[in-house]
């Protein structure tokens, strides 16, 4: 290709890199007075938000913290996370956002295997610690987050964060499926800052409906260990908008706050938004300006209406631990807020339409994208910028992954003439319960290995407060003396030695005769779920 001389930059122009820290022009010039509140603990502006920064990148530095070193979180949502969402990559350090829902077990797994270096802990948390730490295998530095404000007090309130590669890795977290360890998915500041970009983009492409915009008061209901609560605070901060973090999540104490600080934007699966609205405190709280992205589950219709009656702008959204996770939204136009109920309700029930620069599709085993005419399903298939290149440290896994250059998602769905995708079924038969996901394979390996089972199959059945729970169905090997209490302790063994976590424990076991198989000899958990469901 023929240079064009004419494109030669001037030699001092600044090759602009897309890090985490340029989120911060807005808010740091523009909103310095607007605050950011820590439940009915701790308020400040964006301006002390600054300061805070730099002086925790400076007590890192005290503590020995360099760039490729790994700093972990186990805190509930807090001002004290957003600011390591933002301080720990900025010194080009990795991100770690340690699931505190896994099994004891499972983050130590998940410790050793991102190279935590340090580890901010809230008390809360500290007895899982001080029982895994001696299976640490490295030296970690564990700092009690009791001792963060006097950390940064004695921190200097100035630091110059550095420009680097913006292919930089900033954060890492592990997501569980099928298999027993949980795999580690990562993003760098390029991809962080182009979906902080395109999920602004997406809610904000309609007139009046579901919009994020500066004037909104944001708190998050999806735990910030979660895709960085779906990415949301990068997106709330680059704005300048108000934040709210709750800490713990109590339905009372998440009301009052949606109340106090006049909460306008909140994101969920449809297990917490239940709960709030299950509350007798939900039927005298105004509920009528807050706007509710519900992701992580399908949104049910019958929960989106009791939303819509209390006059929350509630609609669904999709994407997935490995896709930062935004990829599509149900925000709907002018045209269609004009239809009738059952047809709004609908779409905003969809899983909704890619945000820009996400080429979505649906295609068959071949690779053959499918029709987009509301009925033909297939494999959801995706590329973005901001998509994980992989998992960490397994390049099988990363190669199943990226299968022929599209990320597959194993979700199963098909997408209309509107541009909507709908999401039918998994692939794989993972089940999710309350936005976690609980592997059937893993329990079923487990329960096998009772003296008392012959066969067995996990599914996930519908559950009113947790969408599905784990149904554990058993052929005995003696039927005349199945005792489901022995099953249940067998299992409860795995969850006290910390290997399998205890979300993950069935409430239901059954005992059954045989369990179907299809033609080729794999249990046939379509048929179970709509025999049991």
């Amino acid at each position: 290709m023929k240079t064009d001389e004419r494109l030669t930059p001037a030699a001092s122009a600044y090759d602009y890199p897309l890090l985490i820290r340029q989120l911060l022009h807005v808010p740091l010039t523009q909103a310095r007075d607007t605050e950011i509140v820590y439940a009915d603990q701790r308020r400040h502006d964006y301006a002390t938000f600054g300061a805070r920064l730099a002086r925790l990148a400076n007590a890192l530095g005290t503590f020995g913290i360099r760039p490729g070193d790994t700093v972990a979180v186990m805190d509930w949502d807090s001002h004290r996370y957003l600011e390591c969402f933002f301080a720990v990559p900025m010194t080009g350090a990795v991100l770690h956002t340690i699931n505190i829902r896994l099994s004891p077990g499972q983050i130590l797994y998940t410790i050793n295997h991102a190279h935590d270096d340090l580890i901010f802990v809230h008390a809360d948390f500290m007895p899982i610690i001080d029982e895994i730490r001696d299976d640490f295998d490295r030296d970690i530095r564990i700092v009690p987050l009791a001792d963060y404000e006097a950390l940064l007090e004695a921190a200097d309130p100035d630091y110059a964060f550095p420009d680097f590669d913006e292919r930089t890795r900033a954060t890492t977290f592990y997501t569980t499926g099928t298999t027993g360890l949980p795999k580690g998915v990562y993003f760098t500041h390029r991809q962080l800052v182009l979906h902080s970009l395109g999920f602004m983009a997406g809610v904000n492409a309609v007139d009046g409906h579901g919009r994020f915009h500066r004037d909104d008061v944001y708190m998050p209901l999806t735990p910030m260990f979660h895709v960085h609560a779906w990415g949301a605070p990068y997106v709330a901060t680059m704005l300048g908008a108000k934040q709210v973090y709750p800490g713990r999540y109590e339905p009372a104490a998440l009301l009052r706050l949606i109340a106090a600080e006049s909460v306008t934007l909140s994101h969920c699966v449809p297990t917490i938004l239940q709960m709030l609205l299950s509350h007798p405190a939900a039927q005298t709280t105004d509920l009528s300006r807050w706007k509710v992205i519900i992701g992580g589950a399908a949104l049910p219709p019958g929960l989106a209406r009791r939303a819509l009656d209390l006059g929350i702008d509630i609609y669904a959204a999709y994407g997935m631990s490995e896709t930062c996770p935004l990829l599509t939204a149900a925000t709907l136009t002018n045209d269609m807020l004009a239809r009738d109920d059952d047809q709004r309700l609908q779409l905003r029930c969809k899983t909704g339409r890619p945000v820009p620069l996400v080429d979505l599709r649906v295609v068959d085993p071949d690779g053959n994208e499918m029709p987009r005419d509301g009925r033909t399903t297939g494999e959801v298939c995706v590329r973005a910028p901001w998509l994980t290149p992989g998992y960490l440290g397994e390049q099988e896994r990363s190669e199943e992954l990226w299968s022929d250059g599209y990320l597959h998602t194993g979700d199963v769905g098909h997408i209309d003439a509107e541009g909507f995708l709908q999401i039918t079924d998994r692939i794989k038969d993972v089940i999710k319960s309350g936005g976690e996901w609980i592997s059937s394979l893993e329990l079923e390996g487990l329960i096998s290995q009772h003296d008392a089972v012959d066969r067995v199959a996990v599914i996930g059945v519908p559950d009113a407060t947790w969408g599905e729970r784990p149904l554990a169905l058993i052929v005995p090997v003696d039927t005349e003396h199945a005792d489901a209490d022995a099953i249940r302790a067998h299992v409860r063994g795995y969850v006290d030695r910390g290997i399998l976590s205890r979300w993950a424990m069935p409430e239901r076991i059954e005992f059954v005769t045989t369990i179907p198989l299809t033609s080729v000899g794999k249990i046939d958990k379509k048929k179970l779920r709509e025999e049991f469901s």
